[in-house]
């Protein structure tokens, strides 16, 4: 067996580390109180991740035969790669580097020098045990299919279809709904340059319809998703359109013909009315109806066929006896992009919505204020005919409540501020904006502020307390009363208006856990899915090959979205091209002797890596699915799951190093934290 001849590295990085730690103490503590333990060198440095620093243990590999390396620095989570890199660039296999976190678990919860600097030498210690008892480890490789499914079809998951798609690459796009476009295609204009969102949103959808390379398929739900990064296999069920795809043309003979009129909840917003066979707009792609089995006569009564006997196509392409179809694809990565739902603000029922006729969403006066929608473009009330004089904008509805969603929905005041310059612009009334803080952050956005400003909008900073229409004061007759604190003057306010529109801020979908589950991610405690890393790795989730981009990891406006679907479009790309992916090796494992099918850990795995073999009677591990958490090696009741890595006789070497060291003489109990 070969000696082990390990070498300690403690960085001071820069005052994080050594403003509380005594790094030059700790390093020449290890040199000396450690050579029993295998360690033939110990070195500080002040900033080990460095090019010089890299260089000086690699140096140390080459020059005093190192075989094993403790780094003590900051959390694995940013620099385990790096020093690993640097030791396979020395010929020393990388994962027998162990790093101790002494910023984090140390300099960054302690104010008592003595007591930090005692508390990393425990920490070096257990970590020079650890790194004894760690194997040469081989990364796993697994080809990438080049093929990618992207769910969900607004804009983030349009850009990121076509980015893949341009590069020569096939891509499946699922959308739910029965056209391309999200939200997007529902907007009037955009900030805040005030581009026609349809403008600028119907041409990547046309180019999404048109791409060879881009297979749509639209009315369509992820049923399950199996395999693993490279190697997915995703079943998808295609909901029957009734409309043969193939012979129609398009021509909407059949929704003009149709004699059912329902109210459209869902892309007019209930403004608006569409027929029981429908399109969505007149943008929409693919450009194929499809009938709303609720509400046709046919599939209610067995009656009327209207569409199918004005149809002028032969075939006809109208199919009552369409079924859904179910397809099985393989893809090598998944990217979601499945975007928001909006708060419903009927949750805050002093807004009066629902109740008070006058009060508008912001994806109401959206419809409103479309040319193709149900209104075209024209601003009423709800009677229809009447124009408001007076409006009121409510931002923060549902956002930045603790009763609500703590968090700031980014797209409220700068939607506020669009709408307040739509009103303007088509009613010339006056405008009252009620804001807790204006955000204008990114480019141009504070100058449009400014812009309507300048408008003549009137802006009263302060939470609002109630809409209603009880009028008490001369000149409140027939008007909604806005009762609001103005923090800047220090008063109450209470302004009359004809129309309120309150800025819903954005919330995940309402089935996003259950999504996240299907895919083997999470989501957080807003229900947004989990990052990686939210600064740098907002793309990755820590399912490898399962990528977010868009609303559905975070609120963001279009360009943020935009951006975060080429982005993930990239990565995809750059693992597409290298044709396969080198895996960590730090998987779970089965002792299959010891293993006694009681199937404990199967339902535990939160990436779905664990299968049963009924044959043999144990558990199986997938280990390109597997991420190594170790929730089933603590699970498993007879000890038949062993973790790569964190084997039994690891964590004890490190827990025995740890232990041996009395923290500042065995005079501190409990570890003191930075005060709050």
């Amino acid at each position: 067996m070969t000696e082990e001849r390990i070498g300690v590295y403690v960085c001071h990085c820069g005052t994080n580390i050594a403003g509380t730690v005594d790094v030059e103490e700790v390093s020449k503590w290890a040199g000396e109180k450690l050579k029993k333990d295998g360690v033939v060198v110990s070195r500080d440095y002040k900033f080990m991740c460095s090019s010089l620093g890299q260089e000086l243990i690699q140096a140390d590999i080459k020059e005093k035969s190192l075989n094993r390396v403790v780094v003590a620095a900051c959390s694995p989570h940013l620099h385990e790669k790096t020093f690993r890199t640097a030791c396979q660039k020395a010929d020393m296999n990388p994962y027998l580097c162990e790093m101790v976190s002494i910023r984090e678990q140390v300099s960054w919860v302690h104010t008592d020098k003595r007591v930090a600097t005692e508390k990393a030498k425990a920490l070096i210690s257990g970590g020079v045990l650890r790194v004894a008892k760690d194997e040469p480890l081989e990364a796993i490789h697994v080809p990438i299919n080049p093929a990618t499914l992207i769910v969900g079809a607004g804009i983030a998951g349009i850009q990121a279809a076509l980015e893949i798609a341009d590069s020569g690459f096939p891509v499946y796009l699922v959308e739910r709904d029965s056209s391309i476009g999200g939200h997007m295609a529902q907007f009037d204009k955009t900030f805040p340059t005030l581009d026609c969102a349809a403008c600028i949103l119907t041409p990547k959808m046309v180019d999404a319809g048109d791409h060879p390379n881009i297979t749509l398929l639209t009315l369509s739900e992820i049923e399950q998703v199996d395999g693993y990064v490279g190697n997915f296999t995703v079943t998808i069920r295609k909901g029957a359109r009734y409309v043969k795809e193939d012979v129609c043309t398009g021509c909407g003979i059949c929704i003009e013909k149709c004699p059912i009129k329902v109210i459209d909840t869902n892309f007019e917003a209930g403004l608006g009315y569409r027929k029981a066979i429908y399109r969505n707009f007149p943008q929409a792609i693919p450009k194929y109806p499809a009938i709303d089995t609720e509400h046709c006569t046919y599939f209610l009564h067995g009656k009327c066929k209207a569409c199918q006997l004005f149809c002028p196509t032969q075939p006809n392409s109208i199919d009552f006896e369409q079924q859904d179809e179910v397809i099985r694809i393989e893809v090598g990565n998944i990217i979601l992009a499945t975007g928001y739902d909006l708060f419903n603000s009927r949750r805050i029922p002093q807004y009066g919505y629902g109740r008070l006729a006058n009060v508008f969403t912001s994806l109401e006066f959206e419809r409103m204020c479309n040319a193709a929608g149900p209104t075209e473009g024209r601003v009423f009330l709800r009677d229809g005919i009447t124009q408001p004089k007076t409006v009121g904008i409510i931002h923060c509805v549902g956002s930045r409540d603790k009763h609500y969603n703590n968090y700031c929905s980014v797209i409220c005041c700068m939607q506020s501020l669009k709408f307040a310059h739509l009103v303007k612009e088509r009613t010339g009334a006056e405008v009252y904006e009620f804001y807790i803080d204006m955000r204008t952050a990114f480019k141009d956005y504070d100058e449009f502020y400014q812009r309507v400003l300048q408008e003549g909008v009137n802006f009263i900073r302060g939470r609002v307390a109630e809409a209603t229409d009880a009028a008490r004061l001369p000149g409140e007759e027939g008007k909604l009363i806005i009762q609001a604190e103005d923090t800047l003057i220090g008063k109450q306010r209470r302004i009359p208006v004809d129309m309120v529109i309150l800025s819903a801020g954005l919330e995940p979908r309402a089935d996003s856990e259950e999504v996240a589950k299907k895919f083997g991610i999470s989501c957080s405690s807003n229900g947004f899915f989990i990052e990686k890393h939210p600064k740098l790795d907002p793309i990755s989730t820590l399912t490898e090959g399962i990528f977010i981009a868009g609303a559905c990891q975070g609120p963001k406006d279009i360009p943020a979205s935009v951006t975060q679907g080429a982005a993930a479009a990239a990565r995809v790309l750059g693992r597409i091209q290298s044709k396969e992916l080198a895996l960590e090796p730090i998987r779970a494992s089965v002792i299959e002797e010891r293993c006694s099918g009681c199937r404990i850990c199967n339902d535990l795995c939160p990436f779905n890596a664990i299968t049963f073999n009924e044959e043999l009677n144990v558990t199986n591990i997938n280990q390109a699915l597997c991420q190594g958490c170790g929730t089933c090696v603590a699970a498993c009741p007879s000890g038949a799951i062993s973790g790569t890595q964190f084997s039994d006789e690891q964590i004890l070497a490190q827990l025995d190093g740890i232990l041996s060291l009395p923290i500042n003489s065995g005079k501190v109990k409990t570890l003191e934290s930075v005060p709050a």
